[in-house]
């Protein structure tokens, strides 16, 4: 069967939960992944997931900050083996198995650690802490190696040199340093495919987050990206496209992240 998996931080689904129909409209998704949902559990909005034809949720949040969402259009299931990443139970993960018939997809959604300002552990909590995230996360993958599987999410990290709007002069920003990108790097090589440059080449430009401090955002286009949709081996032949949504970045009260989507024969 053909599946279509979006991902999106949406950064705060109440305040922005009514553009999940345009999401819907434009890309045409089975299943959406949301970073930032900034809810707690028993608050989060359920009618929208119904409005938009998603009846099937998972979710894991908490009051204001971090918060991750599963909305699919087939039957999920919590899957195993998803840690306390850090031991910090701030609802950065979620992962389901999703209903493909015969066998079941597994899908990941995860919402990496910003990292903070300064690129130095010693000097900087958060910049440890998303390090730390990342060497979990892939000593992880390297014991439970995947398969059948689907990763995105806001990884918070533009690893190539295009993912970024200057390599040279982000060398030193949180998000494009070299000991993150090696980090994300060592965790996609535990059995991930990067989906969406399996279609774009390295050396074109390719963005899908623009900084709220940018009073013209397309003009200045200084974009990074951020947003990622990993797919594994087994799955790299039945890859079929790809859509980066920019025009929402135009959206009304808009998220600085647009959503990405991957569709594969699974």
């Amino acid at each position: 069967m053909q599946l279509t998996i979006a991902t999106w931080n949406i950064n705060s689904l109440r305040l922005r939960q009514a553009h999940l129909h345009k999401l819907v409209a434009e890309l045409s998704p089975d299943v959406i992944c949301l970073q930032e949902t900034k809810v707690p559990d028993e608050l989060f909005p359920e009618g929208i997931a119904a409005a938009i034809g998603f009846p099937h949720v998972l979710k894991r949040g908490m009051k204001g900050y971090n918060g991750v969402a599963i909305l699919s259009r087939l039957p999920l299931a919590l899957a195993e083996n998803t840690p306390d990443w850090c031991g910090k139970n701030d609802c950065r993960h979620i992962s389901a198995q999703v209903a493909t018939g015969a066998a079941p997809l597994i899908v990941h959604n995860f919402y990496v650690p910003a990292g903070g300002d300064i690129p130095d552990r010693a000097q900087n909590e958060k910049f440890a802490h998303k390090l730390d995230f990342l060497a979990e996360t892939t000593a992880h993958f390297a014991a439970y190696p995947p398969h059948r599987a689907v990763l995105t999410g806001d990884l918070n990290i533009a690893p190539l040199e295009h993912d970024v709007w200057s390599h040279k002069q982000l060398l030193d920003v949180v998000s494009h340093t070299p000991v993150e990108v090696d980090g994300l790097n060592a965790w996609m090589a535990q059995g991930w495919h990067d989906a969406v440059r399996h279609f774009v080449p390295a050396e074109q430009k390719l963005y899908t987050w623009w900084s709220y401090r940018n009073r013209d955002w397309a003009a200045s286009n200084r974009g990074r990206r951020l947003d990622h949709i990993w797919v594994t081996q087994d799955l790299t032949a039945g890859l079929q496209g790809y859509k980066i949504l920019r025009a929402a970045r135009d959206w009304e009260q808009p998220s600085d992240h647009v959503p990405v989507a991957v569709t594969l024969n699974v």
